[in-house]
């Protein structure tokens, strides 16, 4: 074994429980979560082209070829990171490594750095899909898109937001609690579709009064992720709850609340 190896799994529980491992493991969850809170914002100003530097239309002039190639490749790495993360087989692997407490701030820190390296490397394809000239319209648009963003925030902390995001972990272990066994719950938003947060990113991506053909590749892959994300995430939650999630599938769409089964 080497001594990094060493190292690694010197991580044990009597020092996961010291004192000032449970400090350390605070202050990176905070960090964790303040790295994730800069990014969401700047991404509602990446994808709506509002007070941030680069937008999703905005950058490095690039031939259209190689422009595609690099966006799907940022896209890809992304989405493997984040799916592959959250993986009951990887966490159970992962935390070989990374003590438990901080393995899911570990999870939203290197989510957001994906994040923020596909920001500063995106390629702008700047060939306009539609325009709307109608200004009602167009504020229509916008203001549905700022709608899409708030659903995602507002449905987060329907189901725990620090939770989510890893600050319950953290804070609990600081204070010596062990987190509650996972409880299968449907809250406000989800008796009317099953992911009102996967909605809310499609209708926030989709709202644009002036798609790019840039702005409509990210579109498209990011529901195409989504789609492929749900399916993942059913499966899982499928294996926690059973047929308690097999009856609330049955019962409640997957995102339009007006269909069953879509």
């Amino acid at each position: 074994m080497s001594q990094l190896d060493h190292q690694i799994h010197s991580i044990g529980p009597e020092v996961a429980g010291s004192r000032i491992f449970k400090l350390v493991a605070f202050l990176y969850g905070i960090t964790a979560y303040l790295v994730f809170f800069v990014t969401i914002l700047y991404a509602i100003g990446f994808v709506m082209g509002v007070m941030v530097p680069k937008t999703i239309d905005t950058g490095t002039d690039t031939p259209t070829a190689k422009a595609i190639i690099v966006n799907l490749l940022l896209m890809t790495l992304f989405a493997v990171q984040h799916s592959v993360m959250a993986r009951k087989q990887f966490k159970a692997w992962w935390t070989q490594f990374v003590p438990k407490p901080v393995e899911r701030s570990t999870y939203v820190l290197f989510a957001s750095l994906s994040l923020l390296l596909l920001f500063w490397q995106w390629r702008p394809l700047p060939a306009v899909i539609w325009n709307v000239e109608n200004p009602d319209l167009a504020v229509t648009l916008v203001t549905l898109s700022f709608a899409g963003w708030v659903l995602v925030f507002a449905s987060t902390y329907m189901i725990n937001h620090f939770e989510l995001f890893g600050l319950h972990q953290v804070t609990n272990h600081l204070a010596g609690k062990e987190m509650t066994p996972p409880r299968f719950k449907t809250p406000l938003l989800y008796n009317f579709v099953r992911h009102p947060i996967y909605l809310g990113f499609i209708v926030a991506f989709w709202a644009a009064p002036t798609m790019t053909a840039g702005h409509l590749l990210f579109a498209v892959v990011t529901t195409l992720y989504i789609f492929v994300g749900i399916a993942l995430e059913e499966h899982d939650l499928v294996a926690l709850f059973g047929d308690e999630y097999r009856q609330y599938k049955q019962r409640v769409s997957m995102l339009i609340p007006w269909r069953r089964s879509l």
